[in-house]
């Protein structure tokens, strides 16, 4: 059983689906936040529960945002 209390900043999966939403995003421009959240989970697992690992995903994904629309 895996520690409830355990954060998904250490899992591979999750920090390899980080690594690749911006390049999800550039070819996906129409990708709203839900979506997003979605991708991300089915790559990894969810993680709404874990306010550390979506607020990294958040900033990640406004990052990626700003950098597709606005480049």
């Amino acid at each position: 059983m895996t520690n409830k209390a355990m954060t998904l900043l250490t899992d591979p999966s999750f920090l390899s689906a980080l690594d690749a939403l911006p390049a999800f995003l550039l070819v996906n421009q129409d990708v709203d936040l839900d979506f997003a959240y979605d991708w991300v989970a089915d790559q990894s697992r969810p993680f709404a529960h874990d306010e550390t690992a979506f607020d990294l995903f958040y900033d990640v994904f406004n990052e990626a945002q700003d950098s597709c629309y606005f480049s």
